[in-house]
């Protein structure tokens, strides 16, 4: 069903689209996707007038494409994920493209005490609570509007003791595709109880739409001084150590490759964002040389999670039957710090009652 002006989705082969811009209309798109119990799975795609296309799940409001034109003005899709429903619901789905909630990325031992009681979540990561839980906003429906032909508009009402936190928190989250390539991703949340709250995209992004079979020769740059340290399990220690002249230094442009073996892991840490206010700014940038492909990463966030697909092994057959190994993308979480609700030096992260949570981010995405 076409809900505003129209959409022509040229056929993706090996991850792949072939330029279609000049056929593009903006305009929002509706495909059933299946269904999970009695609810129906649909999938949204917006189109802008450049050829660019964001499709999206109401399931976990999820990204599962975005289809971005390289220096030859040929598409492809630059995120990994699925074809089908199937791929997304199955054990195995690392958060490709999904919203991340309540709490993104890990609370140490799955613990922590707001107003003098401790509220005990799931342990689902080497003992700690991992994005929110067994069942996180990754993996529920969201109430899906369409806003006018750019904007999708998605709603979560999440019930007070749901995956262990309190509070009935309503989460809205609005994706924009606007006019000069940029997605921009807008979070609210509103609870009736003070509770954490943490909301992210996490996309696993290879800018080379396939061709590359990792983003090891990607560039990145990522506008901060310091860094979240981290003990073995990923959890901070509450010290900010500086970057400079160690692997976490990416102040200057450098290919993901050119370090990663000199940290433990990979890459998997939370940057402590260089801000000069609250408001929107660019704070972080990806260049794909193969492509010519260029991410930049705007956020209103004090926060960025950088992630080398550390944990992806080949295992996982993807987009039209694609393998991907590990480091076959790379995720940029805008975020607060993980386990600020045991980190009283950390960016406050509770929402209380009468109080708005905001969140913005904008993905761009050009060339050169």
């Amino acid at each position: 069903m076409i809900l505003a002006g129209m959409v022509f989705l040229a056929a993706c082969k090996d991850g792949k689209q072939e330029s279609a811009a000049t056929a593009m209309k903006p305009g929002i798109s509706e495909k059933n996707w299946g269904m999970i119990g009695t609810d129906s799975v649909k999938q949204y795609t917006l189109s802008n007038a450049g050829g660019m296309q964001v499709s999206i799940l109401n399931y976990g409001g999820t990204v599962t494409n975005i289809i971005v034109p390289d220096r030859n003005k040929q598409m492809g899709d630059v995120v990994l994920g699925f074809d089908s429903l199937s791929g997304y619901t199955q054990a195995g789905n690392p958060y490709f493209g999904c919203l991340v909630g309540r709490y993104a990325n890990r609370i140490a031992s799955g613990k922590f005490t707001l107003d003098g009681k401790t509220y005990q979540l799931a342990q689902n990561n080497m003992g700690n609570a991992l994005h929110g839980g067994l069942k996180g906003f990754d993996k529920v429906i969201w109430q899906a509007t369409p806003l006018g032909d750019s904007s999708l508009q998605l709603v979560y009402n999440s019930k007070d003791g749901e995956e262990g936190y309190p509070g009935n928190l309503k989460a809205t989250v609005v994706y924009t595709l606007q006019s000069d390539n940029s997605l921009k991703i807008d979070y609210t949340a509103t609870t009736d109880q003070p509770t954490p709250v943490n909301l992210t995209n996490h996309s696993y992004f290879n800018l080379s739409a396939g061709k590359e079979p990792t983003i090891l020769n990607h560039e990145v740059m990522i506008h901060a001084d310091k860094f979240t340290e981290v003990n073995d399990k990923l959890i901070p220690t509450g010290k900010l150590p500086d970057v400079k002249g160690t692997p976490m230094d990416f102040t200057s442009a450098k290919p993901v490759g050119k370090e990663l073996a000199m940290v433990k892991g990979g890459y998997d840490h939370n940057w402590v964002l260089n801000r000069t206010g609250s408001g929107l700014e660019k704070i972080a940038s990806v260049y794909d040389p193969s492509s010519g492909r260029l991410l930049e990463v705007s956020t209103t966030e004090p926060g960025i999670q950088f992630y080398t697909g550390n944990f992806l092994d080949s295992t996982l057959h993807g987009k039209n039957n694609r393998v991907y190994p590990q480091h076959a993308a790379l995720c940029l979480e805008t975020q607060h710090f993980p386990d600020s609700p045991n980190q009283p030096s950390f960016p406050n992260a509770i929402l209380k009652p009468g109080e708005t949570y905001r969140h913005t981010t904008v993905f761009t995405f050009s060339v050169k």
